[in-house]
């Protein structure tokens, strides 16, 4: 359980990473990628801070993350910078992709199309029995 405390660092981080992501994407001139702070969570010391990003298109997931934990200290620096009246200590960030609306989609889909599993139960994997 998050305590207000983490929660409100949690915003103020997700607030600012998105900033510094976005503002990074735009001097780089990358167009057409689309990249959201989906949810920041700290653990109960505020020493590491969990990022999770959503990336649209969801094809560019991979090589967004690699190229944002290729420049993390950069990050993580310039977020320091911007909170450095909020927070003592800057966390650690450990960056990560969220991929909840692709599954969100991806259930909609499924529901509403061919791929159904209720109207299609051939489609579920089968469970082995032990």
């Amino acid at each position: 359980m998050e305590t207000n405390r983490q929660k409100k660092i949690g915003g103020v981080l997700q607030r600012d990473i998105a900033d510094v992501i976005q503002q990074a994407l735009r001097d780089a001139g990358v167009q057409g990628i689309l990249v959201s702070v989906t949810k920041v969570s700290v653990t109960t010391d505020l020493s590491i801070g969990k990022v999770y990003m959503s990336v649209f298109p969801h094809a560019e997931g991979d090589k967004v993350l690699k190229e944002v934990n290729s420049v993390k200290s950069q990050i993580k620096h310039q977020v320091a910078l911007r909170t450095k009246h909020q927070l003592r200590r800057m966390p650690e960030l450990s960056f990560f992709i969220d991929d909840s609306l692709e599954y969100i989609a991806n259930i909609e889909k499924a529901v509403k199309g061919d791929d159904n599993p209720l109207q299609n139960p051939d489609l579920l994997e089968r469970r082995k029995k032990k």
